[in-house]
């Protein structure tokens, strides 16, 4: 069976698994967040991590990093700053562009939600071996970037 026998096949629906395992996950991951009376939802974490990996950057990148739409970046953002996890600081060479930057409270957040992070997803790949994980990995960034083409 080529490609385009497996794809046209009914049994063979990636699109549709993987839509399900990542609504899955994030209802799951919600769901312990909330348990954990951790203070912010999945989205938040999201931006939080991306900020935490590299502080300073723009709406505009975090937009991107996270394919999130700008709107629902700002919304978010907005939230995450009433709480003091961040803090918009007027661009260094253009004063009408932002950098994020996390406050201390929101270093002090990313230590507290990456174990639990770390241990959900730990739950979630029981009983993959490593090694399809990283060819899972490997496909699914194939085909993001065979989308990106278009």
């Amino acid at each position: 069976m080529d490609v385009v026998e497996l794809v046209e096949s009914k049994e063979m629906l990636f699109g549709f698994i993987v839509e399900k395992t990542a609504k899955k996950m994030k209802q799951s991951f919600s769901r312990i967040l909330l348990d954990r009376k951790a203070g912010i939802t999945v989205d938040q974490w999201v931006i939080i991590k991306i900020l935490n990996d590299e502080d300073g950057i723009s709406q505009f990148e975090i937009a991107k990093r996270s394919f999130k739409d700008a709107p629902t970046v700002t919304r978010i953002l907005d939230l995450l700053g009433r709480k003091k996890l961040i803090q918009r600081i007027p661009g260094k060479l253009d004063r009408r562009k932002f950098e994020v930057h996390l406050t201390a409270l929101g270093k002090s957040k990313v230590k507290e939600i990456l174990p639990i992070a770390h241990e959900f997803r730990k739950s979630c790949y029981a009983g993959i071996n490593p090694k399809d994980l990283g060819l899972i990995e490997e496909l699914m960034n194939t085909i993001f970037n065979n989308l990106e083409k278009e």
